[in-house]
């Protein structure tokens, strides 16, 4: 058998890296953005947050134009907007030029993870999604691992106006190979064989007929109608506001309040990324693993509900100790310990509308980003108002638990399409 679907993943994977080298990097450069440009705290929470609104804003019709065009011709898209955007970063002269660029910046990485799924939905069975994902947040995982040390680097040395510029260039060779080598279903591909189809569609008959019509239209009323949407995408809601403070406000925690070493803060601001890409590959095989043994519920409910509550113990443990080290080292593993539960997080969406998974996928992360938009401007008021970087870490502590709890309401065995009447019910 082929195992063409293997490089499929590798390209998720090196668009995972991408994805977050391009996306972190601004933290990493912040101090000196903000001591260049002269920006106070709450303006760079702003800067911060204007990506995540964008990115939210259009989350949704780019997860839904790759169901219905494909994830070839839109990710392309989506890694040469992103890209162009990164290096334009390095030419802004003042607040509002930065924010504007930044928000064009989300608006165009928008809707890149959706059609991830999207193509996974397409190119690997059900047993395979969990530790697929968890390979491709493996990658995100190392981008943000790199970023902070790589741009800590490229700043001193070159200017942080350098440093997206050369970031950028990342994504260009991707969108060209890409487009050039992929296909949007297996079938399409000339260098997949019938046995390694057969082994993506076996016990998927619903998804062969669904080919031989076509397009399969979004079911909009089911789907909003639907419970799972909604627990889905709170559950997400408290991922993403807690991960957003690793990607934007992490350095400046550490060497102002920690006092960490510029070389200290390369480490420890990597260190969360390095922990959670561990986990994005320990808990991608454990979802798929409790999955086959004890259903889906276990799998990906019970998981995600332990991995968010151990989450939140490890943020209000980390507000309790003095020492700056161990303080660093519990955030880190807080960051790992909701990762454990990521490659669930996009199982999910797949798990109840694997034909729908683009759009599907574009709610869960457009509560996502828009938790990641509320977190980094909770920091910059409390840090500029009170002086307190504590109380954020309790209101993210509260959310996790919150989180943990919407896992239990997600039922991952109930698809979209079982809430349609039967014909002739009514």
């Amino acid at each position: 058998m082929t195992r063409v679907r293997t490089r499929v993943l590798a390209f998720a994977f090196l668009l995972a890296v991408v994805t977050y080298l391009d996306r972190i990097c601004i933290s990493a450069a912040a101090p000196s953005i903000m001591a260049d440009l002269h920006l106070t705290f709450f303006q760079m929470s702003v800067v911060f947050s204007a990506f995540t609104l964008a990115y939210s804003l259009f989350e949704i019709p780019s997860g839904w134009l790759g169901d219905v065009i494909g994830p070839r011709r839109v990710l392309t898209r989506i890694v040469l907007w992103w890209s162009g955007f990164t290096m334009l970063t390095g030419a802004a002269f003042g607040f509002r030029s930065l924010l504007a660029i930044r928000f064009l910046f989300g608006a165009g990485e928008a809707g890149a993870f959706p059609n991830i799924a999207r193509s996974f939905s397409q190119w690997f069975p059900r047993g395979e999604r969990g530790r697929a994902n968890g390979v491709m947040f493996l990658g995100s995982r190392m981008g943000g691992m790199l970023s902070a040390p790589i741009a800590l680097w490229l700043v001193a040395r070159a200017g942080w106006r350098m440093s997206f510029f050369l970031f950028g260039l990342l994504g260009l060779g991707w969108a060209a190979a890409w487009f050039a080598w992929y296909r949007d279903t297996p079938e399409a591909h000339g260098g997949v064989d019938a046995e390694e189809i057969a082994w993506i569609r076996h016990g998927d008959r619903e998804r062969l007929r669904a080919q031989g019509s076509g397009h399969s239209p979004t079911p909009w009323r089911a789907l909003l109608a639907s419970r799972n949407l909604y627990a889905i995408c709170a559950m997400y809601f408290a991922f993403g506001y807690g991960l957003y403070f690793y990607f934007t406000w992490l350095p400046t925690y550490l060497i102002k309040v920690l006092g960490f070493s510029r070389l200290a803060t390369g480490f420890f601001g990597s260190l969360p990324f390095l922990l959670a890409g561990i986990a994005d590959l320990v808990g991608g095989w454990l979802t798929d693993a409790w999955t086959r043994r004890h259903g889906l519920r276990a799998g990906r409910c019970y998981l995600g509900f332990t991995a968010f509550l151990t989450c939140a113990a490890f943020l209000l443990e980390s507000t309790f100790v003095a020492s700056p080290v161990v303080k660093a080292v519990l955030i880190a593993m807080a960051l790992a310990s909701a990762d454990l539960a990521l490659g669930a997080c996009w199982a999910v969406p797949i798990d109840i509308a694997p034909d729908h998974a683009g759009v599907i996928t574009g709610f869960m992360n457009t509560l996502g980003n828009i938790g990641g938009l509320i977190g980094p401007m909770v920091v910059g008021i409390a840090v500029d108002r009170w002086g307190s970087w504590t109380i954020p870490f309790y209101v993210t502590a509260s959310i996790y638990a919150f989180g943990a709890f919407a896992w239990l309401a997600i039922d991952p065995a109930l698809p979209i399409s079982s809430r349609r009447s039967p014909p002739g019910s009514r």
